[in-house]
């Protein structure tokens, strides 16, 4: 990508989901993410009303009289990325590739965090880890993380999910929230996911297209696969390839999502050439509605 271009698509991205991120999930950010803890702050006099369960005893005894504990809330998080840069999400026939939802999705996450006052890190990942950033504040990382987005060239054409989060558990040794943002066409990972579940905030984010799930009938097509570079000729005027195509479709879904159940894991799904943007906001009011 030309840097003239490169400019123009950050700028419009940093517009876009800068945006959103302080008009329409800023309360819902803060709220669903807690800090890490309660930190103290002071002792002072107890007050008619005040929970007796904070009452400093040793303080009390000096005094002869009560004074109770005051706690304020660890605020900062590190909320870390790992986002799927493999073959496949170079896919897209929504008007969008799967790439570029990728992106305005991670950047409106990272733009949430920044805007709390959190770090932001990101792992790119194929078949292999592609980059790591390590986590920081501010409008230039963010940017920086958003550019890296946009840019990123895999080396790698696979997609290793469980392989992503073994290293983010050797990098990440801080509780963190962690998003990860994939299509999940990958071999079994649902024992990295626990691990990284226990240690972490995760939610897996998947990314889908329309025709990944649904084909027209539009006669013969040749699909490649972005990642083993195979190349299938289909009939999509067959009624009957359609409906198994559907069906298996549904399948693997239905066998991804109950993974997610099997952990407990929050998963948001996206389609291409769809807003992210209420799918987002109901994951946000259901972690609000729980807490």
């Amino acid at each position: 990508m030309l840097a003239k271009e490169l400019l123009k698509k950050i700028r419009r991205i940093h517009i876009r989901t800068s945006h959103m991120a302080s008009d329409v999930f800023a309360g819902h950010y803060h709220s669903t993410f807690k800090g890490q803890g309660m930190e103290f702050e002071e002792v002072r006099e107890y007050q008619p009303g005040d929970d007796i369960r904070t009452i400093d005893w040793n303080v009390t005894a000096r005094h002869g009289k009560a004074f109770v504990k005051r706690f304020r809330e660890e605020r900062e998080l590190t909320v870390m990325l790992l986002v799927d840069v493999s073959g496949s999400h170079g896919f897209g026939t929504a008007g969008q590739l799967k790439r570029d939802l990728t992106a305005e999705v991670g950047a409106t996450l990272a733009f949430s965090a920044i805007k709390n006052n959190d770090k932001v890190g990101l792992i790119g990942f194929s078949d292999r880890i592609e980059k790591y950033v390590k986590p920081d504040k501010g409008l230039r990382h963010v940017l920086r993380v958003i550019r890296e987005l946009l840019t990123m060239q895999a080396t790698g054409r696979g997609t290793d999910v469980a392989g992503a989060l073994d290293y983010l558990n050797r990098v990440t040794t801080r509780r963190s929230v962690v998003f990860v943002i994939s299509d999940f066409q990958a071999a079994a990972y649902e024992r990295q996911m626990r691990i990284a579940k226990r240690r972490h905030d995760l939610i897996p984010i998947v990314i889908a297209d329309p025709r990944e799930i649904e084909l027209p009938n539009v006669r013969f097509v040749e699909f490649v696969d972005n990642e083993s570079g195979e190349i299938v000729t289909v009939d999509t005027s067959s009624a009957e390839f359609r409906e198994a195509f559907y069906r298996d479709a549904l399948t693997s879904a239905e066998r991804r999502r109950q993974v997610f159940r099997r952990m407990r894991a929050d998963a948001i799904e996206l389609l291409t050439g769809q807003s992210f943007v209420e799918p987002l906001t109901m994951f946000f009011r259901a972690r609000e509605a729980r807490k």
